[in-house]
């Protein structure tokens, strides 16, 4: 198996990244052409921004949460030489959970909704974390 395949998940997840810093300009630009937007406080304050473009920014910063602990562990794997099918389904599902998050919290921002998939994010990042101990020990054990 090519190894540095791993690196498309991470790719895609960093395309999601940039695809919301678009809609957010969009976002901001429509609201200000509403006059939707306090522009006293929007340099500082979130709640000077309408409820569409603070979805969109939340969403933004939880990119950089989880996702960076998936980006650290899938350099650590692709370091250790341990990519391998398990570890390429489990990155593709990961960065599949986050699709899904950013679509419900740029949406219908059903809480507990996107909570489930931000959960099942985070146990597939432990379960990534385990493969990273696993690889390291059994290199230990070499």
């Amino acid at each position: 198996m090519n190894q540095d395949l791993i690196f498309l998940p991470v790719l895609i997840q960093i395309t999601l990244v940039i695809a919301l810093y678009f809609n957010l300009a969009i976002a901001k630009s429509r609201a200000s052409q509403k006059g939707e937007v306090d522009e006293d406080r929007r340099a500082l304050f979130d709640d000077a921004w309408p409820e569409s473009v603070l979805k969109i920014n939340n969403c933004i910063r939880n990119q950089f949460e989880v996702p960076v602990l998936f980006y650290v562990l899938v350099l650590i794997l692709w370091s250790l030489g341990a990519i391998n099918v398990f570890v390429q389904v489990a990155s593709w599902l990961f960065v599949a959970t986050r699709i899904v998050h950013a679509y419900i919290h740029t949406g219908s921002n059903d809480v507990p909704l996107r909570r489930s998939a931000f959960s099942i994010g985070v146990l597939i990042s432990l379960v990534l974390s385990l493969f990273v101990l696993s690889a390291i020990v059994a290199g230990c054990a070499k």
